[in-house]
């Protein structure tokens, strides 16, 4: 086949269809895919999900023909958040692969793949060598069998595991705006929150990949504005925005004030600690000092890891954390397989807010603790020049301490820190500002953007 370099980035598969890829790609990668998972494990079998994407269906049985045709079964768990799929590889011991492109436009596609027990496959984990494999598309192995295919509705098993996890039964009623995007939230929202004290308002639940209202991906501000002023329209006490295949989740209080998700990290860690199986909390490095400071006063022990889900993943496994935040709004669990699910995360906060008499942005302000400037992206022509500038003009100050962990991050003495990553897709650098207050938040942020940007 032709280079798949592409297409197959460092966390999963993504492009557009059919220009970047289409139904025999997705057949190679398939049979690439279950070699893998058979070859490493002794596997027999492998889990398969899909979001409302026009192109999902055609293309996930195109690669559960890839897969039969090396001998291995496929369950197919039909329409599903990614989180769904999770559950699946995790409940049922088995690889799995997941079609959706997440927050990207309609003409995307892509497919997230994992081992059984839904540990990721990345790059480095495994990712590089399926690449290869369905780049060459030929195998010595004779598989003595072409596999079955079966469907199996999980739905109900995901939101059963979420409700033991996390009670909402006793709660206050609570009403709830929830704009699914036309995304998969939309499926999963009314199973899982049914038949509880909750009100809920939809926003855009109809299933819809064509994104009519607005892209699903709520880490724009601009997807937010409907939601906020339907939590202000119906004075609710909450609202949440999935992204496209509701595996991650925005909260917005009942002002239709952005509540940051590194609050929102915070206050599920405290949770989570409060339950006494353990004390170790992931954070990523452009999580606010606010986590660790939290996490520590709660008797845990933060862990601060680069960006990704990869490397919170492999932390979590290796310090048997019990609960790991991004401030790009994935949280994941211990108690989930180690994978991230925005709807469990909703139902902590849902329950937290639910369990005393408060509002959503009382509850929150004890974990906002320093003004923040959000992900701000810069288009340059060589970010390596750049960032080597940012870090020049900050050398030699003795009052500022140079972190590399992931990209560039500067600590200041008087609290302020920015990072400065470049996209590994992108000729972008990524700027996070944060500062005691708002006006050195602003001022450190203009500093280094004027760099950057010059």
């Amino acid at each position: 086949m032709a280079d798949l370099s592409s297409i197959i980035k460092a966390y999963d598969v993504r492009g557009v269809v059919p220009d970047e890829w289409d139904e025999d790609v997705a057949r190679a990668i398939g049979a690439a895919f279950a070699e893998f998972v058979h070859a490493e494990s002794g596997a027999t079998q492998i889990v398969t999900a899909h979001d409302m994407r026009e192109s999902s269906v055609p293309l996930s049985r195109a690669f559960a023909e890839g897969v039969i045709s090396r001998g291995l079964d496929v369950v197919e768990a039909g329409l599903g958040s990614t989180d769904m799929l999770y559950f699946a590889a995790g409940s049922l011991d088995i690889p799995g692969a997941m079609f959706t492109a997440s927050h990207n436009p309609a003409k995307y596609n892509g497919i997230k793949m994992c081992r059984a027990g839904a540990a990721p496959i990345g790059q480095d984990s495994g990712l590089a060598e399926i690449r290869a494999m369905a780049e060459r598309n030929a195998y010595d192995r004779d598989p003595g069998r072409v596999g079955a295919v079966s469907q199996r509705d999980i739905i109900h098993e995901y939101a059963a595991h979420l409700r033991e996890l996390v009670d909402l039964s006793g709660g206050r009623p609570l009403k709830v705006v929830v704009d699914a995007g036309n995304g998969m939230g939309g499926h999963t929202v009314p199973v899982v929150l049914a038949d509880l004290p909750l009100e809920i308002v939809p926003l855009y639940f109809e299933l819809d990949g064509s994104f009519p209202n607005h892209e699903a991906n709520p880490l724009d501000p601009a997807n937010l504005v409907d939601l906020q002023a339907a939590v202000r329209e119906h004075g609710a006490d909450i609202g949440l925005a999935f992204d496209g295949d509701a595996d991650r989740v925005f909260v917005v209080d009942e002002r239709g004030e952005p509540v940051s998700p590194s609050a929102v990290t915070a206050l599920v860690a405290v949770r989570e600690l409060a339950k006494g199986r353990g004390t170790t909390i992931i954070h990523n490095l452009i999580t606010s000092k606010a986590v660790p400071e939290i996490v520590r006063e709660h008797g845990g022990e933060p862990v601060r890891t680069r960006v990704g889900h990869s490397f919170i993943k492999a932390e979590m496994a290796r310090t048997d954390a019990v609960f790991g935040g991004e401030h790009s709004a994935h949280y994941y669990f211990r108690d989930f397989w180690r994978a991230d699910t925005g709807m469990l995360a909703a139902m902590h906060v849902l329950a937290a807010l639910g369990e005393q008499s408060g509002t959503l942005s009382e509850l929150t302000a004890a974990y906002s603790r320093y003004a923040a400037s959000g992900e701000i992206n810069s288009t340059v022509d060589d970010a390596a020049a750049r960032m080597a500038e940012v870090r020049a003009a900050f050398a030699d100050r003795p009052e500022a301490r140079i972190d590399e962990l992931d990209g560039l991050t500067v600590e200041l003495t008087d609290g302020a820190w920015f990072n400065l990553r470049a996209s590994n897709t992108e000729p972008l650098l990524r700027l996070n500002v944060e500062a005691p207050d708002e006006a050195r938040m602003t001022e450190l942020r203009d500093q280094v953007l004027g760099m950057v940007r010059a």
